[in-house]
């Protein structure tokens, strides 16, 4: 199985995501537009995997006027907040649990990202949730 989360930096709130068991951007374009519904952010930043650099997504993010940030080849570091909820995902959830089909790692992982924005507290965010300080950022705008 594939994941593809968008992560909002400033909350650490997961804005978007997509699970999927090819490597297809269409899973990709799918996190990405349930994001763009939510907000049009300045800057997007992704990796360098192919489905972040395919034509349909770039376009997705052209036509919104969003720049496109790509982190630089074998420098995870780059994107350290992502990589960080990678870490919590599975540590906290997938390597604790025995999915025995795609729907229910599906239903667990939506469980976690539940608990992750909307009850897990964050060191970096003075042990806020990730939904209120997302929230309460469009709520000022």
């Amino acid at each position: 199985m594939y994941l593809a989360a968008v992560l909002d930096w400033y909350s650490r709130c997961v804005v978007s995501w997509s699970l999927d068991q090819t490597l297809a951007v269409s899973f990709v374009l799918e996190a990405v537009d349930v994001a763009l519904e939510q907000g049009l952010p300045v800057i997007w930043n992704s990796d360098q995997g192919s489905q972040f650099t395919s034509p349909r997504y770039i376009q997705r993010l052209e036509d919104k006027n969003i720049q496109i940030s790509m982190d630089g080849r074998g420098r995870a570091l780059d994107n350290v907040f992502t990589e960080r909820l990678w870490r919590s995902v599975k540590y906290e959830e997938v390597y604790l649990e025995n999915y025995e089909s795609p729907r229910i790692a599906r239903q667990g992982i939506s469980s976690y990202f539940d608990f992750y924005n909307f009850e897990r507290p964050h060191q970096a965010l003075d042990y806020r949730i990730p939904a209120d300080v997302y929230f309460e950022d469009q709520n000022q705008l």
